[in-house]
């Protein structure tokens, strides 16, 4: 062996840091596909602890096995190597020894393994399966592996208050729905659909981790009639609340229902749909201008949204006379004349009890819009997902990377 053979093998038994009995025994370098193997063994006679009770033993056979490794510079690395399996007189089986270098039934490396995960948490998995030059399928299995490990380590114990929401999975309606604990801001559990079916599976899922429904004091959703009804059936005894910035878009849906309609009669109002929906301080100056000269008009959209401000007010209402204000504003709605804020007006008074629990939860889904954000951002980026497993795996890595230790250890 030259000086550069011996150098490149001591280089790579240091890169390696294997323990006894394992020793690099030799390397090869095939220029066709333009990659290193080296092959590990060990000696005639070693000793391995039984994976099962730890006794000292021998060898009974051994099984060649490959594993893919992190590149050499521009040069796929594969470990080969004889893994014996033990026959222990002490608990009386035969059993595979486990590599320190791999995970059971992996064709990869931990050190692959970490290297592929920090590749995954910054970039969709097809370009990085582009750039290990590795087929998606196996990056996924990676991806999931480790993704489910944190997950089942996931400590529900304390969780008492929950905010539940849907997001799009792909386009023609299809959803998968979120489940969040808003105390830790940590993704508990998503499943597809959005039906009450969801809040079952949710319920299941917290049995399996040993936590009783009761432990769930608190709940806060949209005015679906599905959540709702889900909530009630499967947590009966939890409070609803309804998410405030889910009431307000309701009023603005009803502003612009009413813009809409009077804009036929009233050409002014046309184009203006944002200056009614958005708020005043958000508006540039000449919008400003433009919103102040159409709301002090004798204009229907004007009374609408006169009624938006004052729902708005509502948030700010001390909780003792919150009750009172809500009645007023929707007395005034029913007696606005105008269709929208009339039936919106029904809306409100149907779902009063949940709309007032803000008040003593503080509860929003606020958390989960930005977290919906994030989740549509990386399907984007990705041009979709193969199947509905891939983006909930997704939405666990990309909302709980930063509070999940072991998703975190994996990008390090």
């Amino acid at each position: 062996m030259s000086s550069s053979d011996n150098l490149i093998a001591e280089m790579f038994k240091v890169a390696l840091e294997l323990e006894e009995p394992w020793k690099l025994t030799h390397i090869e370098y095939d220029e066709k596909d333009e990659a290193w193997h080296l092959f590990i063994d060990f000696e005639r006679g070693s000793l391995f602890a039984c994976p099962n009770c730890g006794t000292a033993c021998k060898a009974y056979d051994a099984e060649k096995k490959q594993w893919r490794h992190l590149d050499f510079w521009n040069w796929k690395t594969y470990m080969h190597a004889r893994v014996p399996r033990t026959e222990c007189l002490n608990c009386n089986k035969v059993t595979l020894v486990p590599v320190k270098w791999s995970r059971s039934k992996s064709h990869f490396t931990l050190k692959f393994d970490a290297w592929a995960m920090r590749l995954m948490a910054e970039m969709p998995v097809n370009a990085a399966a582009w750039e290990l030059r590795e087929h998606d399928t196996r990056l996924w299995r990676i991806f999931h592996y480790y993704v489910d490990q944190a997950m089942a380590g996931l400590d529900l114990s304390q969780v008492k208050r929950i905010a539940v929401d849907e997001t799009s999975s792909r386009r023609g309606h299809r959803y998968i729905t979120l489940f969040v604990d808003v105390d830790t801001k940590t993704v508990l559990f998503a499943t597809e659909g959005k039906g009450k079916d969801t809040l079952t599976r949710f319920k299941q899922h917290l049995l399996e981790k040993g936590v009783e429904t009761a432990r769930i004091k608190e709940f806060c959703c949209d005015m679906s009639t599905a959540f709702i009804s889900g909530v009630e059936e499967q947590f009966p005894k939890a409070e609803i609340t309804f998410d405030k910035f889910h009431v307000m878009m309701l009023v603005n849906e009803a502003v612009d229902d009413v813009r809409k309609a009077e804009q036929k009669e009233a050409p002014q109002l046309k184009r203006t749909k944002y200056l009614w929906l958005k708020n005043e301080t958000n508006l540039k100056e000449k919008q400003k201008e433009e919103l102040q000269g159409l709301k002090d008009s004798n204009l229907k959209t004007g009374r609408a949204y006169r009624l938006k401000l004052a729902m708005q007010e509502l948030w700010t209402t001390p909780h003792l006379l919150a009750d009172v204000y809500l009645r007023e504003w929707i007395g005034w709605a029913r007696r606005s004349q105008l269709e929208p804020m009339m039936d919106l007006a029904k809306t409100v008074k149907k779902h009063e009890e949940g709309i007032l629990r803000w008040f003593h939860s503080r509860m929003t889904n606020g958390l989960l819009e930005g977290i919906n954000g994030l989740v549509q951002a990386a399907k984007q980026k990705a041009r979709g997902y193969r199947n509905v497993q891939n983006l909930i795996a997704m939405v666990y890595m990309t909302a709980n990377k930063l509070r999940l230790p072991m998703l975190s250890a994996r990008r390090s």
